[in-house]
């Protein structure tokens, strides 16, 4: 924490010699106000219009008048020239801040102060002449002249106070932002180690009096200021929008002690104040808390004198400003953290002893010793006990076990999260009648020092009733020699099916040998009508059997066939061959519904189904036997593998003495085979790329591609070839027509060209409406999608023949419309 180290006040209290002494530690009376009011302290408000020191204080409360002029029976006094707004105002009892949310009376690690000191509000100044004041804000402060008792000076002498605050940020520069101040005077003056200033320090980055100033938040936060989630009760000018709004840049910082020791000033008298003032402007507020021990015996250690083993304990002594402290614990004690803090937590052994503190700076070296005593910990211990039951009427006894300490409670939940109480103090409880799977634990303690223990939980698992089920279907037919069969499955159960049971009499059930334990059963082969049931249980529930069903023997023989072969791929475009012989059936069906489906003349009947499906395709027959209800499916599964789609390539031109390359691709993914017809002047006719240089004899050729896979499927592709008895040249039209039948894309047709460098076209303005280097591209009359309109065009083009000779070429055109 940053201090100040400077006195605000220097006012008041000239120091006199102390005639007679009292008890060497005697506190000063009502330094705590156990008065409940302002009893033997002097009090002052006032105006810091021209900063803060004794020109700040305008109204002074003498500690030997009665109020209201007075601190004699006071126990508020008003924020200066503003009535009805508590500036000074002693609590008796405890709230909590609206800021901080801590309490205005502390209890720290132990130590319950009785009463605080509340020094400002929220009260705010602006400089607009309100109550005959332009500008400066609010102070207040209470000061106590302490005649130290007289004695020796190696016996200490304390005044442990604790404080809390909260300050709005004013973003002014450091020493002008809200403060609140602890000021120890002697007749040597102010001594300095016992008199801080706490303030919200800035980078102090702009002018003295001017707002803006950048908060050390990081500073603020290491001296245990902390932001508020309350925003401020008064309009600041938000530094982004530049309007005044109520912003959230308010900071509080929860209770914290502090200790000196006065023993250097027996026989004297010294004075200890303290003062909140809101920022030198006047537009921001800082109130604080102020509640005094009225203990002055020395340094006092905070802590429980009682330890649980094996327990986290924390001892605590006020902090004196700029000291450094040693700690000292029993043996096989750890300190975990804090051995050179004001503040200390350890982990207890099963021992106790002396836990002593030493803490020295400039102003004091004070030490102090507590004895702590270590108790054994309760032991939980465990539960016997888990067991599995039924819902419904269940009973199962639990019996705590190896536990130490008394039992307080047992506790049960259902989802092992959220814990109910049983108020049962006994080692043995009885759970009944369950409804679903409950956990229990108990709860051990041992006095009212070591936190209780909490044996290991036992769990009691409720199975919920069997649901017998159904058998789906209810009813079904077999005829001899059905070897397919039905198959039955259990719906609608609860539990696990133990086996199947059948009966020809739905009195007499056996079971099913070898065990089915699955809710499926596939039944055939029977030889007189058959019922089926399960023997179902869930857990530890009674077993049931489900609803049975009935499996009606028909003496008529079922429908025999043979199909060959049952899966077949073929082409696209080819055919299939269905092979079938019936053996037994008086009728069939193909589905797809076929041509060939009819009735059978005689048995055994043999036919073959031609098909040519376009994809792949399941033909299932459907054989019938008169007599018999049920028919006789197979499936004959046909792969149709994709149409061969061939590439040849684009129809072309060529010179002659031009070498042509040919490249022919299919979208088969495996290795093909090409094969080109006629063979007319290409280099290999049995390969997909082959090469083909033309003379003067040839004219227009077509050739024909085909593409065969290792299935043998085949595709063909085609490409025509002019040979032109020219030169390599760039033959241009002179007009087209975009919105004609023909003639709809104006391009450059290239004899003998190996590639273009640029087709372009402008219009009469000589804007360029067309560009391209893609051999065989063209315009089709449009810019941006908008069609352009109809007259002359001028073109131009620049290609390169397979020789490598440049050709450019430039005229006119006609755009039709």
């Amino acid at each position: 924490m940053h201090c100040q180290m400077s006195c605000r006040l220097g006012v008041f209290f000239l120091l006199v010699c102390l005639n007679g002494y009292t008890q060497t530690q005697t506190c000063p009376v009502n330094i705590n106000f156990l008065s409940g009011d302002l009893t033997h302290w002097q009090a002052y408000t006032g105006n810091n219009r021209d900063g803060n020191g004794t020109g700040a204080i305008k109204a002074i409360y003498d500690s030997g008048i009665y109020a209201s002029s007075g601190t004699i029976g006071a126990r508020f006094i008003d924020e200066y020239n503003l009535p009805g707004i508590r500036g000074i105002e002693v609590n008796t009892f405890s709230t909590f801040d609206p800021f901080g949310g801590f309490p205005s009376i502390p209890k720290i690690n132990g130590y319950q102060y009785t009463y605080s000191i509340k020094l400002g509000s929220t009260s705010i100044t602006r400089g607009n002449g309100v109550n005959n004041l332009s500008g400066g804000g609010y102070i207040r402060g209470i000061s106590y002249n302490i005649s130290v008792p007289a004695g020796p000076s190696t016996e200490p002498y304390t005044m442990t106070y604790a404080y809390a605050m909260v300050l709005e940020n004013g973003t002014h520069v450091s020493n002008q932002q809200p403060v609140i101040s602890a000021t120890l005077t002697t007749s040597a003056g102010v001594i300095t180690c016992a008199s801080p200033s706490y303030y919200l320090p800035t980078f102090d980055n702009v002018t003295r009096g001017g707002r803006g100033a950048t908060l050390d938040s990081a500073k603020a936060k290491k001296n245990g200021f902390r932001v508020s989630a309350v925003v401020s009760p008064n309009t600041n000018n938000d530094p982004i929008s530049g309007q005044e709004r109520f912003l959230q840049d308010v900071w509080t910082k929860n209770w914290t002690e502090v200790t000196f020791d006065l023993s250097p000033y027996r026989g004297q008298k010294v004075t200890l104040s303290f003062e909140s003032d809101n920022c030198i402007p006047g537009g921001h507020f800082a109130y604080a808390y102020i509640a005094i021990r009225n203990s002055c015996a020395g340094l006092k250690i905070s802590g429980d004198s009682l330890s649980c083993n094996n327990s986290l304990v924390t001892f605590s002594v006020p902090s004196l400003g700029g000291a450094t402290y040693n700690w000292e614990v029993p043996k096989n004690w750890t300190i975990l953290s804090g051995d050179n803090s004001n503040t200390i937590k350890v982990r207890s052994a099963t021992s106790g002893g002396s836990v002593i503190v030493r803490e020295i700076n400039s102003c004091a070296d004070l030490r102090d010793t507590i004895q702590v005593q270590t108790l054994p910990s309760p032991v939980g211990g465990t539960l016997d006990g888990s067991a599995t039951v039924c819902v419904g009427e269940n009973k199962t006894i639990l019996q705590l076990l190896n536990y130490s300490g008394t039992i307080q409670n047992w506790l049960s939940s259902t989802d092992n999260l959220t814990w109910s109480v049983i108020s049962d103090k006994t080692a043995q409880y009885t759970a009944d009648n369950l409804g679903s799977t409950t956990f229990f634990r108990v709860v051990v303690g041992k006095g009212t020092v070591c936190p209780a223990d909490t044996s290991l939980f036992a769990t009691i698992a409720v199975d919920q009733k069997t649901i017998r089920g159904q058998i789906n279907p209810s009813e079904a037919t077999l005829c001899v020699g059905q070897t397919a069969g039905e198959t039955l499955s259990l719906l609608g159960n609860t539990g696990s099916v133990l086996n199947w049971q059948t009966s020809t009499d739905r009195i007499s059930w056996r079971d099913v040998l070898p065990v089915i334990s699955g809710p499926d059963n596939s039944v055939k082969d029977i030889q007189v009508t058959t019922y089926y049931r399960t023997i179902n249980r869930n857990g530890v529930c009674p077993a049931d059997t489900s609803s049975p069903a009935t499996i009606l023997f028909n003496p008529n023989a079922f429908p025999q066939a043979v199909i060959s072969p049952a899966d077949t791929t073929i082409c696209f475009g080819t055919s299939a061959s269905l092979d079938v012989r019936i053996n037994i059936g008086t009728s069939y069906l193909w589905i797809p519904v076929s041509t060939t489906s009819g009735n059978i003349p005689a048995t055994p009947f043999r036919f073959v189904n031609t098909v040519s499906p376009q994809s792949t395709t399941n033909y299932i027959l459907r054989v019938l036997n008169n007599g018999c209800p049920n028919p006789l499916l197979d499936s004959f599964h046909v792969i149709v593998l994709s149409p061969i789609i061939v590439d040849a390539g684009r129809d072309t031109s060529v010179v002659v003495g031009e070498p042509l390359k040919f490249h022919a691709s299919s979208n088969d993914e495996g290795v093909d085979t090409f094969s080109w017809v006629p063979a007319t002047e290409l280099s290999n006719p049995g390969i997909p790329d082959p090469v083909a240089t033309y003379n003067v004899n040839d004219n227009v050729i077509k050739y024909t591609v085909k593409a065969t896979t290792v299935f043998g499927c085949s595709g063909e592709g085609f490409i025509t070839v002019k040979v032109f008895k020219t030169k390599p040249d760039i033959f241009v039209p002179n007009a087209f027509t975009p919105d004609g039948v023909s003639n709809v894309v104006f391009r450059p047709i290239p004899v003998g060209i190996s590639s273009i460098q640029y087709f372009r076209i402008y219009n009469r303005l000589g804007q360029l409406v067309y560009n391209s280097s893609t051999m065989g591209s063209g315009w089709d009359g449009r810019v941006n999608g908008k069609p352009q309109g109809a007259g002359g065009y001028v073109w131009m083009v620049k290609g390169t023949d397979y020789s490598g000779n440049s050709i450019t070429k430039n005229g006119t055109m006609v755009l039709v419309r």
